[in-house]
């Protein structure tokens, strides 16, 4: 029997196939050191991976780089990559498929953060002298958070108790998960069109993970690029990330951003009371002194010149009447151009002219505002009419009603599919374990064998030379078997064939 010959891709195919049903290899994790890493134009890095007696080849896809891979892998650095292993069949070569690469006793997200931190510094982001200063006495603040957390709550809440003259604006966004980062440098860049003193951003405490997007470059440099000055108030007091180091000050919590972003009234109240005293006491001061001297330069000029003082008097005297005639004269003169302009006015002339255009004016209000208050009063009466009739409103529980028994009914279709597919496996796994085929694949080829064993047997029974055997004849003439005595006349030539041999014969 002729052996079978195989194809390379075939036993490259074949190969392969066995490992992806290993469970084994599926998910594995390896560790070792990193070496002859090289990322192409398709965005794929290849890679080494090998400890001191072996190595294996090693690849991550960039769709897996752009939603794991937190830093940047180096050649020389320990790590533990999780991923499978599979034969490219191309070249036949066994390949580790990475989907994420961890540094061998530090987390990924910790080396990005000290990789990020490290080039933002190197720029310069973290300078103190980039970081504006705050402003003593904010009229309006600005507080990028999310709206449905206690972070908003506690900075409200502090605001305006320490300074309750304070306008605060909420800019709403998402503050963990993939879209965060994105939403948080939209908001930041929004909030610089409201003429705000003060920009706080922050969140509430959580792992490393929860905190990452306020760890995002963009948000970083966002926060840089902010005209506005930035409080940075992200996580607990033990909690640092990319956010409050550029930041232009940095709060322990949130509650603490807010007791930095605003005095307290009660202390202003005080330093102005100060300061308006001192005010108060030096221009007192300074008319006294002024008095004294005016005083002392009076007494001083009379007892040098006594008549200097009627003098003075009366030239401050004819000055006035100077003065006061001038003025009457020019009163005089501009009540006279008015009288001739009143004079000539329709107002002058009909001076109830000036009513009728007001009482105009106001009917046309007075209408207008009747028919406004009608329609207004007609809308809500159609709504209380919608609320009252509301089936929610008279029985507001229907509503959760509604949802708990929708939500039961999900639970027990899903508690019904689930417990039908378990018990259809569970039958398909039974007839699968209890099948004569898998407890002894050996019976398929075995029927097989008797099956043909016995079609032998019958093609045997019917095989005509087994006849020949046992005595018999087959009589011919030319190719033409002779079944009858009908078939041949006296004189034809016949082949008569025997077991072991064949004559020939003359019909008589």
């Amino acid at each position: 029997m002729e052996e079978k010959t195989f194809t390379v891709s075939q036993i490259n195919s074949y190969i392969n196939r066995k490992l992806k049903m290993d469970g084994a290899l599926k998910n594995i994790y390896i560790k070792g050191e990193i070496s002859n890493y090289k990322t192409y134009s398709s965005g794929h890095s290849y890679f080494t991976l090998k400890d001191e007696n072996s190595q294996i080849s090693a690849v991550i896809f960039k769709i897996n780089k752009d939603r794991f891979l937190r830093f940047q892998p180096k050649n020389g650095m320990q790590v533990i990559v999780k991923g499978k292993i599979e034969v490219y069949e191309k070249n036949g070569n066994y390949q580790l498929f990475a989907t994420r690469i961890i540094e061998d006793g530090i987390g990924d997200l910790h080396i990005a953060f000290e990789q990020l931190k490290k080039k933002l510094s190197k720029e310069g982001l973290f300078d103190e002298s980039h970081k504006k200063e705050i402003p003593s006495y904010p009229k309006r603040i600005g507080v990028v958070t999310s709206k449905t957390g206690s972070v908003i709550r506690d900075i409200i809440t502090t605001i305006k108790r320490r300074y309750p003259i304070c306008e605060i604006y909420l800019f709403s966004t998402l503050v963990q998960g993939d879209n965060a980062a994105p939403q948080i440098v939209q908001k930041i860049r929004y909030a610089q069109n409201f003429n705000l003193d003060l920009l706080i951003v922050g969140r509430g405490g959580g792992s490393i993970e929860d905190l990452w997007a306020f760890n995002e470059e963009i948000v970083a440099r966002e926060i840089y690029a902010c005209k506005i000055p930035v409080i940075s108030a992200v996580g607990h007091e033990t909690d640092t990330t990319i956010s409050d180091l550029v930041a232009d000050d940095r709060a322990a919590t949130p509650t603490a951003a807010a007791e930095i972003a605003v005095p307290e009234i009660n202390e202003v109240k005080y330093k102005i009371n100060q300061l308006s005293n001192r005010i108060n006491k030096h221009v007192t001061n300074q008319l006294e002194q002024n008095k004294t001297r005016l005083n002392h330069i009076t007494r001083k000029q009379v007892i040098q010149n006594p008549e200097s003082i009627y003098q003075i008097k009366n030239m401050t005297l004819d000055n006035l009447i100077s003065k006061l005639d001038f003025i009457s004269k020019s009163i005089l003169t501009e009540n006279k151009t008015k009288l001739i302009t009143l004079e000539n006015s329709p107002v002058f002339k009909r001076p109830e002219s000036i009513y009728e255009t007001e009482e105009m004016k106001l009917n046309n209000l007075i209408n207008k505002l009747k028919y406004t208050s009608k329609s207004i009063t007609s809308q809500n009466k159609n709504k209380l009419n919608r609320l009252e009739n509301s089936p929610i409103l008279k029985n507001p529980e229907n509503l959760y009603q509604n949802k708990e028994m929708k939500l039961d009914n999900l639970i027990n279709k899903l508690q019904y599919t689930s417990k039908s597919i378990v018990s259809q496996n569970k039958n398909k796994l039974n007839r699968l374990e209890n099948s004569p085929i898998l407890k002894n694949p050996e019976k398929i080829t075995q029927s097989k064998k008797e099956s043909c064993l016995r079609n032998i047997e019958k093609l045997e029974i019917l095989n005509p030379l087994l006849t020949l055997k046992r005595g018999y004849t087959i009589a011919k003439s030319g190719d033409k078997v002779i079944s009858s005595a009908k078939d041949v006349k006296t004189g034809d030539e016949l082949d008569i064939e025997f077991d072991d041999g064949t004559i020939n014969t003359k019909v008589i």
